[in-house]
């Protein structure tokens, strides 16, 4: 089961307080404003900024 798109628009960066949207692979959740992306881990996300990966284009 994937994160459900009410989850999705009530979810925002730890760090900023910004938009997150799914990953291409969807296991993440990116932030482009902090350049991080918050891994998801049996469906559920894990919005620690000190967890968070550098996210790359």
């Amino acid at each position: 089961m994937a994160v459900s798109k009410e989850l999705l628009e009530i979810l925002a960066c730890p760090k900023c307080k910004g938009e997150v949207t799914l990953n291409k692979n969807k296991d993440g959740l990116v932030c482009r404003a902090c350049c991080l992306v918050y891994e998801i881990r049996d469906d559920i996300p894990i919005m620690l900024v000190e967890e968070a990966k550098p996210f790359k284009e």
